[in-house]
């Protein structure tokens, strides 16, 4: 059952991503709620109005195509919301689309959109590790975003989480199919991970909106591992048994650089593979007394919930 009670209208700006879907999907189980989602393409579009949702949910979602970066489509597609969630983001940069049209650029339009609007409140989704002086080019792009924010005078909940886990996302693919190989490669395997169910971010975004929580949080599952025991705890679930092989960052970073170079959309870039090398190690247990949470999902619970689907959605 969704947490939200009153009725809202919610403004989510990329929505279409597994966590919008989500966050869309539990907002609408609240029969007073309806949801205005903005994404920025037809296809994006399909995306929403092919979600699994009953009739009377159905017409409570309004789907608007824009671009993220317009303000008066923008503020059109506020107008008579009362909450805002911005979910728009990249962790991988590209010539077509770089980190400050993505999250500088997105940000500031919305906060125009939003000024003197009738939106109260806005929870804005970064990641852990983000500031505007980080030596890693997504992390100060999403810290400058941050900063834009807090400078607003709407109330915003600034909500950093690291890995996020959740049925059928690119995360949870990735993990299964390494740990269900013989005999797996990844970069540091002693990084620290501190995945979160995407459930629980879903509730976190939805308590930070309904207290009108005006504060940054940075909300961590509730185990630090290494990505080598995180794969072992996998294969543990999935009833696998392999070998994890760390290979070092520098030839992470290499390959990488050489990627960038060679093509203009490449699978991975050296900023992306240094976000997620990130030694995450937060304490969960004050971003959910902050955010007045029930306790976060077990992180074995999240891996069987997660690993036992082997498609993308």
């Amino acid at each position: 059952m969704s947490e939200v009670t009153d009725p809202n209208v919610w403004l989510i700006t990329g929505a279409n991503g597994n966590l919008g879907k989500r966050l869309v999907e539990t907002l609408l189980q609240n029969p007073g709620d309806a949801v205005v989602a903005v994404v920025r393409s037809e296809r994006a579009e399909q995306t929403l109005k092919s979600m699994r949702l009953d009739a009377m949910a159905r017409e409570r979602l309004q789907v608007r195509v824009l671009s993220y970066t317009d303000v008066d489509a923008l503020r059109a597609a506020a107008s008579g919301c009362n909450k805002a969630v911005h979910l728009v983001g990249i962790l991988k940069e590209t010539r077509q689309a770089t980190y400050a049209d993505a999250h500088e650029a997105s940000t500031a339009a919305l906060l125009q959109a939003l000024a003197g609007s009738s939106v109260e409140h806005l929870v804005y989704m970064s990641i852990v590790g983000s500031s505007a002086d980080a030596g890693n080019t997504c992390l100060a792009s999403k810290g400058a975003a941050e900063d834009l924010c807090r400078a607003h005078a709407l109330p915003t909940c600034v909500l950093r989480v690291p890995m996020v886990l959740g049925e059928g996302d690119y995360a949870s693919y990735a993990l299964r199919s390494r740990a269900s190989k013989r005999l797996s490669f990844t970069f540091r395997a002693a990084s620290l991970e501190q995945p979160i169910y995407a459930g629980d971010v879903v509730r976190a975004i939805v308590a930070a909106a309904m207290r009108n929580l005006e504060a940054s949080v940075d909300l961590g599952g509730p185990e630090v591992l290494s990505r080598r025991d995180l794969t072992e705890r996998a294969a543990a679930v999935l009833h696998t048994h392999g070998q994890v092989v760390s290979l070092p960052m520098w030839l992470g970073r290499a390959f990488a650089g050489l990627l960038q170079s060679v093509l203009g959309n490449p699978p991975m870039t050296v900023a992306m593979l240094d976000v997620l090398d990130h030694d995450d190690v937060i304490d969960p247990e004050n971003g959910v007394a902050l955010l007045g949470m029930d306790p976060l999902t077990p992180l074995d619970d999240m891996l069987r919930s997660v690993l036992r689907d082997t498609t993308l959605a």
